[in-house]
């Protein structure tokens, strides 16, 4: 397996090294019983990471609602990063972004059977969720970016690893990515090495487990990104296109807001030749700098086979923007992702999972629906 370079500040090391003896303190707190942790009588599934941004949580929280939602009440529960409310925001199909956030509006509108809240306090938002205020009545609280939430005690924790920034390889906050030690990884139930290669063979995950060193009880899985069709984000009438219709004379402008396009851009490259790239810092919200900035680089491609695509959280953002230029939207596609099990472990993880809800539900047997 080849080792991956990973991008440390080498100068900043010792702050890093006063940001973990900060956060080491704060976990010894709640492994000590000085910090309470709290637990609750349903269901409650975090899924988390170590790594700042990046490991694809998003496609993971939505792959855990498409198995449960046909069968379970659902209810998602984020902190709602750069929303512009406080306290407790259960969405509805009228609640604006700025109220919830790219992400979980993303979600809510993707899956509009489930209930979508946000909270920067965990604990007080799975109360509000359990009170009997919300109907129906969540069967399975899923919990979004919550590793570092230790207010709450998950009954099934998932810990996400990027494959291409493997945490024994970085180090802590500022001069690497890490929020906390690496060997916080053993209060996961779970490990998932998140955007492998879909052809990483058995030998390289065996090298990766050692890597990981689980401990007895801990699963690792292995998962990878899977590219769905481009949809027309507004010119509807449009028929979606599979990455395959892409040809090499095609000219992209891609334009992103998230952690890492790195994965995105590596896949359009196997159809087309020429991907420009206009990237945003994640969650970022579009300013008429920005359009000013998407228009001319768009404008700069040939006026014949050009596109815009963007991801599924920047059409969040983009739909009902006020600035979108107008002769921008006809060429707007919009690139979906959902993960796939390597190794045929889908079943495996699936099985495990259904296990925890059934055996820890209210009643210790949710009557499937």
């Amino acid at each position: 397996m080849k080792e991956k370079s990973i991008k440390i500040y080498y100068p900043l090391l010792p702050l890093s090294a006063l940001y973990r003896i900060g956060v080491s303190i704060r976990n010894k707190l709640f492994d000590w019983g000085i910090l309470h942790a709290q637990s609750f009588p349903l269901p409650v599934i975090s899924v988390g990471n170590i790594t700042v941004g990046g490991t694809g949580k998003t496609p993971h929280t939505e792959y855990l609602i498409r198995m449960l939602e046909t069968d379970y009440h659902v209810a998602v529960l984020s902190r709602g990063y750069k929303r512009k409310s406080k306290g407790f925001v259960l969405a509805e199909s009228n609640t604006p972004i700025e109220q919830i956030g790219d992400e979980p509006f993303q979600m809510a509108h993707k899956f509009p059977r489930i209930r979508m809240a946000v909270d920067a306090d965990r604990c007080h938002g799975i109360r509000c969720l359990t009170d009997g205020r919300v109907k129906p009545q969540p069967d399975v609280i899923i919990l979004d970016d919550a590793f570092q939430h230790r207010y709450v005690k998950p009954g099934l924790s998932i810990l996400l690893i990027d494959y291409h920034r493997p945490i024994w390889k970085d180090c802590m906050l500022p001069a690497g990515r890490l929020r906390e030690p690496q060997y916080g990884k053993k209060r996961a139930d779970i490990i998932i090495v998140s955007k492998c290669p879909s052809i990483l063979n058995e030998q390289e995950q065996a090298l990766l487990r050692q890597r990981i060193a689980p401990h007895k009880g801990q699963e690792v899985y292995f998962t990878t990104l899977v590219y769905g069709q481009l949809k027309p984000l507004f010119a509807k009438e449009k028929p979606e296109r599979p990455l395959h219709s892409l040809h090499k004379e095609e000219q992209i402008l891609l334009v992103t807001g998230i952690a890492s396009p790195a994965a995105i851009i590596r896949e359009l490259h196997k159809y087309v030749s020429q991907v420009v790239p206009v990237t945003f810092p994640d969650h970022h919200h579009f300013t008429a700098n920005d359009m000013d900035t998407i228009l001319r680089n768009f404008r700069q491609l040939p006026e014949h086979n050009r596109l815009i695509i963007i991801t599924e959280k920047d059409a969040a953002r983009l739909i009902d923007h006020p600035l979108l230029c107008e002769e921008l939207k006809a060429y707007i596609y919009v690139l979906p992702v959902e993960v796939s099990f390597l190794n045929e472990q889908k079943q495996m993880f699936h099985q495990n999972l259904i296990r925890y809800v059934t055996e820890n539900s209210r009643n210790s047997c949710i009557p499937q629906r």
